[in-house]
């Protein structure tokens, strides 16, 4: 079994799993908070699959900076899937959509709302930081 299909078939109960070479990370934090965590904590997961509950473009960004190899998202929007493409990393969905929604349904997600109109992952992952920062005031 390749890594992204044991990254997706370990999936169910968590909202992130990475694997690579059979070997499993999962975690159950909200949102883009467990890449940003191991992004922070300098974690090497280059070369990693992933399959994440939602993928959108700040979680596409966030696994380009780590070096992910595959995605899978069980629910991605559109702009989520091109970036990842766009930077040559293999994704698929079980869900596309247009844009990814914030937790009261009402508007876009804040995070997506952030990387809007950037395209580098590297401002992108500074605008997140900062985002997150703002949030927890």
């Amino acid at each position: 079994m390749s890594d992204i299909e044991l990254a997706t078939e370990n999936l169910d109960g968590h909202s992130i799993c990475l694997c690579k070479d059979g070997e499993l990370l999962t975690d159950d934090g909200r949102g883009i908070s467990p890449m940003m965590r191991l992004i922070a904590e300098g974690r090497d997961l280059i070369g990693y699959s992933a399959a994440d509950v939602i993928v959108g473009k700040a979680a596409a960004m966030l696994f380009v900076k780590a070096g992910i190899a595959q995605v899978y998202g069980r629910t991605m929007s559109r702009a989520g899937k091109e970036y990842l493409e766009a930077h040559g990393i293999p994704c698929s969905c079980g869900e596309l959509t247009e844009k990814i929604i914030n937790r009261t349904g009402d508007d876009i997600c804040p995070m997506e709302r952030t990387v809007m109109n950037i395209d580098g992952y590297e401002e992108g992952y500074e605008a997140l930081k900062e985002r997150l920062a703002q949030m927890k005031k």
